[in-house]
């Protein structure tokens, strides 16, 4: 018995290692553009809004393929939609640092939104099946920190490679190049050592999914949705958030520059420090989420959220605190993520943990699908600091969501 207990956690530390990072080089592909807007707009001659359309366009391509690889890992295989993703996100990234014009990296946009559609559908039943439920809001926590890393890496890579002499190109190619031979070695890895009831699927497609068809299968998913209103609210819950993050994510550094006059390179190095920083409170949000509930620790940190973007998008105070503010923001929003993953998973069912969780993604990236060509638009035509007022009252909106969503799962 004791040996089978050490197998079982020796198999559930390998998916949450395997899943983290491949989160953190899915979260790596999802910020390639923040921080070289300018050089972007420079090379292909387009303004910000334009290039807000290119990182939404991914969202969307993103949002599309959640689902499908929902169904994918729920129905068929998480081994074959981890790979299938893994591999579409790293060529769409290649792809990316190849184009020759700014449609050819549109493209490449819309291959990378594909593959990222997949890392969530396929990660989180991963994760559901391989751990405990008492460590679940940790091994959340971790894999979310991987989440948070990989979004700090890219502003340090292209930093590190103008040092070097290189181009955004070599940046973005070598995060690709990582990116692919992961998705093969990681993929292996799940096929050789991780066992069948934790990779392959929570129902049984060849009693069901091969006898129905694919629009029975399709209402059957949304007469379920419909009768789930906590991963409704959860969803409604995600676009908000994700809108506001997003709004953050994408022009922070733009609205240092032009709002608080810090230097390009300082904005970069702060927005690393905001995910970095987000890193190490996921940590205390998976602690916290297993010793309280998830309901309070998304109320408290949506809300400190809205109070420090209202901060920054004052113009009251100094660069310093601005600064000081955007790491607040990082710190506050990642309290919320294992909460808002626990909470998913506790109102999933076995069967529909994929779908579910592709479900609230759809959400998450309907939110990085508005809020770059929505913002940018705000930023071309009226000032960063509207379009950070803009992030407040949408960040607000998620409060108030937060708090109703709250109090409607503790009855």
């Amino acid at each position: 018995m004791a040996t089978r207990v050490r197998d079982a956690s020796r198999e559930a530390a390998t998916v949450v290692g395997l899943v983290s990072g491949s989160q953190y080089v899915n979260h790596a592909y999802l910020v390639l553009f923040p921080p070289i807007l300018g050089t972007l707009s420079t090379e292909f001659e387009v303004s910000l809004a334009m290039l807000g359309i290119a990182i939404g366009v991914q969202g969307a391509a993103n949002t599309v393929f959640q689902l499908p690889f929902g169904w994918l890992a729920d129905a068929r295989d998480r081994t074959i939609a981890f790979a299938l993703s893994s591999v579409a996100g790293a060529l769409g990234v290649l792809a990316v640092a190849l184009a020759p014009n700014f449609p050819m990296l549109v493209l490449g946009q819309v291959l990378v939104g594909v593959g990222v559609g997949g890392h969530h559908p396929a990660h989180y039943p991963l994760l559901s099946d391989a751990t405990p439920d008492g460590l679940r809001g940790r091994a959340f926590s971790v894999y979310g920190v991987g989440g948070a890393l990989g979004f700090a890496t890219p502003p340090v890579t292209f930093t590190l490679s103008t040092d070097a002499g290189l181009t955004w190109r070599h940046a973005v190619g070598a995060i690709g190049a990582v990116g692919l031979l992961y998705a093969v070695v990681a993929t292996v890895v799940l096929r050789s050592v991780v066992g069948d009831d934790v990779t392959g699927p929570n129902v049984d497609a060849g009693t069901t999914g091969e006898k129905e068809s694919l629009s029975t299968r399709a209402v059957a998913a949304l007469r379920a949705l419909a009768n789930s209103p906590g991963i409704l609210g959860l969803t409604l819950l995600a676009l908000l958030t994700s809108t506001a993050s997003w709004g953050v994510n994408t022009y922070a550094v733009v609205f240092l520059d032009r709002a608080y006059d810090v230097p390009s390179e300082t904005a970069n190095l702060a927005l690393t420090g905001m995910f970095v920083v987000g890193a190490v409170a996921i940590v205390l949000g998976g602690d916290l989420t297993d010793r309280i509930a998830p309901g309070p620790v998304m109320v408290g940190s949506f809300a400190a959220v809205t109070g420090f973007v209202a901060l920054l998008a004052s113009g009251l105070v100094t660069a310093t605190v601005a600064v000081g503010a955007l790491l607040g923001v990082g710190a506050a929003r990642s309290l919320a993520g294992p909460a808002r993953d626990g909470l998913t998973d506790a109102l999933s069912a076995d069967d529909t943990v994929g779908t579910n969780f592709a479900v609230v993604s759809v959400g998450v990236m309907l939110g990085s699908a508005i809020a770059p060509p929505a913002f940018g638009y705000i930023v071309d035509v009226t000032g960063p600091s509207a379009a950070f007022g803009a992030i407040g009252i949408v960040a607000l909106a998620g409060t108030l969501v937060t708090v109703w969503l709250a109090a409607a799962v503790a009855e």
